[in-house]
């Protein structure tokens, strides 16, 4: 089939010259001669001259010359909180300053504008035209205190013109296309950048906290069909060739628990960052919480930094718990279970008047080293630990934890311990074996349930795969244990210490993942590794493509298959029955890449459809970033994929290029599909409902921007999802 949709009736919004236009609505700050009404020059160490004449537009301009750091600044009598964009004329060889806006009521200041990156080509000779559009910096949006604008030079100072400085009221882009694709059973899907295209009888969405797109979609009086689909709009030509349908079958009868605490992340920013996104569990863990000292609030992040105490990024660990707890996660706390905390919030371990034959210095410390011979040797001899570093064990970690005002919903003990003697060698620079790391973990775990009957504990949060099955000491510690790998072992002899102390000590089994193979080129090759190496969480049948598909270290069956998640439920299931599950680290590869945002849509699904009990994201996904985005996809604005897992039968399944997830909750249907695939791909799915459902998508040739809508679903026996994008559906 041959199917051509031309859009005929798409009328765009013009865009004004800016030049020179000034709207009734807009506020002048200069023109011509002197500062408009209201504005005081607040200049410093810089000659100006607000009548210029040597080079102007209209009468005159403003003539700056400003020594090193100096600055033109004008200050508003009352406030500018409502405005779209900053425009000015400017002339001058290239000058390096750099445009900010500030608040003299509380100090606040926008991020700096490097004139740079608005053009590089302003030259002495005539005026360049200007325009700073104000959502493109956040800091700007919802202040009502802006008073000030200061344009700033730079070290070697800086001469130029201004001239036609105004706040402007609204800044009108014309729309440029981006994509136009088919999307789910009747719909094209119009992407532009700039102004809402306005289509008749369409909808149009620009979801909160969007990129600066929009997508009008189009509904179609006849289904989408297999065969060559030519769309064109405003000018542009977009060919699809949309694939024959694989068949697939809902069953929603055959369903299990979705465990909420899936949808977890590291450190969030914030509590709306909580609920934008619909976090469900926050995690305080990483290096630095191994130093963690809760009198003060200091910490170290080893080797993470040069060996260096500083307060907590993150402040107080309870005023933490009380925040996030707040909006709406529950939380997890990692506790310190070695032997040193954090003395202070500037002291190191390494310094270059003790040990001046370093690797490598801290370049904002010059005495603060990295702990390295040159040659990459450890330091010896080890540094005293009181350098930087205050005693702790198990009876303050319980004093702390009894006293705390807020209460963590779960606690792991410390943070990847098995490595520390690496990460944290000032610390402890014994390599950490089967028997110590057992005991820590029980000592800590008895003091916080001694402290908190109701926490749950998780451990040990096991860095990685190497680590998973083995020690720092090598494989004569496997040998001292009868050849047994370590976390086996170690769920067998956490079942025999509850059998012991009289209660559970262990409820979750926690580990650390990440995906092994090699995408760092991130060219096609590498994208589609990223994408297909998702089967490596469930798959027994995919050998990984890295090295451990080669090079097995372990005594497991199938080695060389990670799969992840049945493996981990089946040791559970022979050694301590009734553990959960927890990877409390995980991440995509490349956060800033749209097939990133796809591998994490694809990863949360099979979290569900596999019975993982727990995750969070290492780190922090930016919220309007690919892993953001695919969180939103799940959870975002109060709209949630199903609590329970429903089964997805399909007649060909393809993996490597596909993912397709769906939940139920209150007889309603989700539904989740990940195309990994360069490709379009169709379905044709049964016992898909007819009727109203809820829609948001995200990546596709626009790339990663997301969109929602409602749209009436008039069948499903052509469902398109468009290359490199998620979809997700729900039933109203």
């Amino acid at each position: 089939m041959a199917f051509r949709l031309t859009l005929l009736r798409l009328v765009t919004v013009v865009g004004l010259s800016l030049l020179g236009f000034v709207s009734a609505d807009d506020l002048t700050i200069y023109t011509d001669g002197a500062l408009a009404s209201g504005w005081e020059n607040w200049s410093w160490s810089s000659d100006i001259d607000f009548a210029a004449t040597d080079l102007f537009s209209g009468t005159s301009s403003i003539s700056v010359n400003s020594s090193a750091y100096a600055a033109l600044s004008v200050k508003l009598e009352g406030t500018f909180p409502d405005y779209a964009g900053l425009r000015f004329d400017i002339a001058g060889a290239q000058p390096d300053i750099q445009i900010f806006i500030q608040s003299t009521t509380d100090n606040s200041q926008s991020p700096s504008i490097p004139l740079s990156v608005l053009s590089n080509t302003v030259t002495v000779t005539e005026f360049t035209s200007l325009l700073i559009n104000f959502n493109d910096l956040p800091e700007l949006v919802g202040s009502d205190t802006w008073d000030r604008l200061t344009f700033q030079a730079g070290g070697n100072g800086a001469v130029y013109h201004l001239d036609n400085v105004v706040l402007v009221e609204s800044i009108v882009i014309t729309p440029e296309f981006l994509s136009a694709e088919p999307l789910a059973n009747n719909i094209i899907a119009v992407t532009t950048k700039g102004d809402t295209v306005k289509v008749a009888n369409q909808t149009t969405s620009v979801p909160v906290d969007a990129p600066a797109k929009s997508i009008t979609y189009l509904i179609l009086a006849s289904s989408l069909a297999p065969g060559s689909l030519i769309i064109t709009a405003g000018g542009t030509t977009f060919n699809h060739t949309l694939p024959a349908v694989q068949y697939g079958r809902l069953v929603t009868s055959v369903k299990t628990d979705i465990s909420p605490l899936i949808y977890g992340v590291n450190f969030p920013t914030s509590a709306s960052y909580i609920q934008h996104l619909g976090v469900t569990i926050s995690r305080w863990g990483g290096n630095a919480v191994t130093a963690y000292n809760p009198s003060g609030d200091f910490t170290n992040a080893g080797n993470d930094w040069y060996f260096e105490n500083r307060v907590s990024d993150d402040g107080s660990a309870d005023d933490w718990l009380a925040w996030v707890g707040g909006a709406g996660s529950k939380t997890l706390l990692t506790v310190p279970a070695l032997d040193w905390v954090s003395k202070d919030a500037t002291s190191y371990s390494y310094p270059k008047s003790i040990y001046p034959d370093q690797q490598s210095f801290d370049p904002y410390n010059a005495d603060a080293g990295d702990g390295l011979f040159p040659n990459g040797s450890y330091i010896t001899p080890v540094p005293d630990q009181t350098r930087a570093y205050t005693p702790w064990n198990s009876t303050l970690a319980k004093s702390w934890l009894s006293g705390l005002k807020n209460k963590p919903d779960l606690i792991a003990i410390d943070n990847e311990i098995e490595i520390a003697s690496n990460t944290h060698q000032d610390m402890h620079p014994d390599p950490i074996g089967y028997d110590e790391e057992l005991s820590r973990v029980i000592e800590f775990s008895r003091a916080a349930k001694d402290a908190l009957p109701n926490v749950l504990v998780a451990a040990p949060s096991t860095c990685s795969w190497w680590y998973y099955w083995t020690s720092m000491i090598g494989y004569t510690d496997n040998a001292a244990h009868y050849n047994i790998d370590f976390l086996p072992w170690f769920l067998a002899q956490m079942k025999d210490a509850e059998a012991t102390y009289g209660k559970r000590l262990l409820d979750y089994l926690d580990i650390h993942y990440y995906f092994q193979p090699d995408t760092s080129a991130n060219d096609a090759a590498a994208k589609a590794l990223r994408l297909r190496m998702t089967r490596s969480l469930w798959d027994t049948t995919y050998v990984d493509e890295s090295w451990v598909g080669s090079s097995p270290q372990n005594h497991q069956w199938n080695p060389t298959a990670v799969s992840l998640v049945p493996r981990f439920k089946t040791l559970i299931d022979i050694n301590y029955p009734g553990t959960k599950l927890s990877i409390s680290e995980w991440s995509s590869t490349n956060d800033q890449d749209t097939t990133g945002g796809l591998l994490t849509v694809d990863s949360l699904g099979i979290f569900g459809k596999y019975g993982v009990d727990s995750a969070t994201y290492w780190a922090t996904p930016d919220e309007q970033g690919p892993i953001g985005l695919a969180y939103w996809l799940y959870r975002g604005y109060g709209t949630y994929f199903g609590s329970s897992s429903a089964q997805v039968n399909l007649a060909t399944p393809n993996p490597d290029t596909q993912g397709v997830y769906a939940g139920t909750e209150g007889g309603k249907l989700t539904l989740v599909i990940v195309n990994k695939d360069t490709e379009h791909i169709s379905f044709d799915l049964s016992n898909i409902p007819t009727g109203s459902y809820f829609i948001r998508h995200f990546g596709g040739d626009a790339g990663a921007a997301k969109w929602q809508t409602t749209i009436a679903l008039g069948s499903s026996d052509f469902i398109v999802i468009p290359a490199y994008t998620a979809v997700f559906l729900k039933q109203l």
